[in-house]
């Protein structure tokens, strides 16, 4: 009763149509649900991450959960997680994509979530890693740890959305260490991350991370640039 009284004077929107939300939906109304780019890339072998990846990095499984797309109601979601606090999308995001990855079995194997971490001086400004409620949803869907004190960011690098799309193509100058890396020893990890573009970053993390004794390596993003 009370909650609908709030409601009735301030309505909760749908973060990326903005239209108000029906008793039954939350964060993203039902329309937007249905037309977010889904990849389906963990249901089917032709696996683009693995192919942006081949040769640069060991990879196990790979998967993004849509397809970015610029001016799109996804951008606005992802931009609204990133910059206006907007928590409670990583939330969503990560219980969609961890409810279908743990009925598979590339990921019932998975031992522990690690997020592509934020540099200190980015993480004090933001005040929160924005991939960090999604990597622990997911991480609850299978059974895992999550761990997000052993991969490190050491530089503090400009976000990728100020690159020239030429830049992003150049090696990572990104820079990552490891700490007590004995905890992840034969594990399985996996590695997630808000956007894949030329996979650079993602790169960079994995081979910080195979500094760890007999460990694989898998990666889930919210969404991959095509």
């Amino acid at each position: 009763m009370y909650k609908a009284l709030i409601n009735l004077f301030f309505p909760e929107v749908c973060y990326a149509c903005h239209n108000p939300l029906h008793d039954n939906e939350d964060v993203i109304c039902t329309n937007c649900r249905h037309d977010l780019p889904i990849t389906n890339f963990h249901f089917d072998n032709n696996n683009t991450i693995q192919k942006v990846l081949y040769g640069r990095a060991k990879i196990e499984h790979a998967t993004a959960l849509f397809k970015f797309e610029k001016k799109s109601n996804l951008q606005r979601l992802i931009h609204g997680l990133k910059y206006k606090g907007y928590q409670s999308i990583g939330l969503t995001l990560g219980n969609w994509l961890g409810g279908e990855l743990k009925n598979l079995v590339h990921y019932k194997g998975v031992d522990v979530v690690i997020p592509v971490p934020l540099h200190e001086k980015k993480l004090r400004k933001r005040g929160y890693n924005q991939v960090a409620k999604f990597g622990v949803q997911i991480a609850e869907s299978l059974n895992a740890d999550y761990i997000d004190n052993v991969l490190i960011k050491i530089t503090n690098t400009k976000s990728q959305t100020k690159k020239s799309r030429l830049s992003r193509w150049k090696p990572s100058d990104e820079l990552f260490i490891l700490k007590k890396g004995y905890k992840l020893e034969n594990k399985h990890i996996l590695l997630v991350d808000d956007i894949i573009t030329t996979g650079a970053t993602l790169e960079a993390c994995a081979t910080t991370l195979q500094q760890a004794k007999n460990i694989k390596i898998s990666i889930a993003t919210m969404a991959i640039v095509p």
